[in-house]
């Protein structure tokens, strides 16, 4: 009986590695048709897809980690970031554990995965690195823009950031602190260039990045709730709404008289 349990086994990681060798990403009905064997027992015997991988040593495909992130920023949004567990993402995933920490080998790993994917941060430094040259008049309401497009899908990431950052564990607090510093750092920068070239208001440019982040992010948290309150029409599209913002903010921040 051993003799054929390791010979299924070596005919189902044989089959697999064609499957890959061929440039394909098999799922577990794939390579139990290649192996000629039935989709349970690829599963009695080598166990989950991750499992697959990782006896292969095949690193998982992008659909897995778009996946293991999506189902972070449902378990963060739900739970928050202190009470997330890598289990309750695996499971959430429909992965393995061992596929989680295979793409993410650890939780500083999966919060940069997961801040990159869902939250504002790393879209307003590509946008203010992108226009760097150009007016606040241009940059602003592409700046509020971008942190809505990227943060209001999944505004649970957005919100376990912002007040969980010291409270998740010293690991997603090295994830987020690296994140928030480098998008003080361009941010900041542009706007302490603005000022000093006389287009904007001088001022601290931090007080000046917060004064213009705070409704934004406020609006981004609080729409769903308000969406849902009886006798409440918000019938304004929601990019018109940070946009409006930031419009409001520039005639505050300007250095002529309105």
């Amino acid at each position: 009986m051993t003799d054929l349990a390791d010979t299924t086994h070596e005919r189902i990681l044989v089959a697999a590695r064609r499957e890959f060798d061929a440039g394909r990403s098999p799922s577990l009905a794939e390579v139990a048709t290649a192996a000629g064997v039935s989709r349970a027992t690829v599963h009695r015997v080598v166990g989950s897809r991750g499992d697959l991988l990782r006896l292969l040593d095949v690193e998982p495909d992008r659909d897995t980690a778009g996946r293991v992130l999506a189902a972070a920023a449902d378990v963060v949004g739900e739970v928050g970031l202190a009470r997330a567990s890598m289990d309750g993402i695996a499971d959430r995933a429909a992965v393995s554990r061992a596929t989680v920490y295979r793409l993410f080998p650890g939780k500083e790993a999966l919060m940069r995965g997961l801040i990159r994917a869902y939250s504002p941060l790393d879209a307003v430094v590509q946008t203010v690195t992108r226009m760097a040259g150009r007016p606040p008049e241009e940059v602003v309401p592409e700046l509020v823009l971008a942190a809505h497009r990227a943060a209001s899908p999944h505004p649970g990431v957005l919100r376990a950031i912002l007040f969980e950052g010291t409270s998740a564990g010293p690991e997603a607090e090295a994830a987020m602190a690296e994140a928030a510093g480098t998008t003080l750092r361009a941010v900041g920068g542009y706007l302490a260039a603005q000022m000093a070239a006389g287009r904007l208001r001088p001022m601290h440019p931090l007080l000046a990045l917060q004064a213009l982040a705070g409704p934004v992010v406020f609006h981004i948290l609080q729409r769903p709730l308000i969406e849902r309150l009886p006798g409440i029409d918000l019938d304004l599209d929601p990019e018109v709404a940070v946009t409006e913002i930031a419009h409001h903010w520039l005639r505050a921040m300007r250095t002529e008289a309105p």
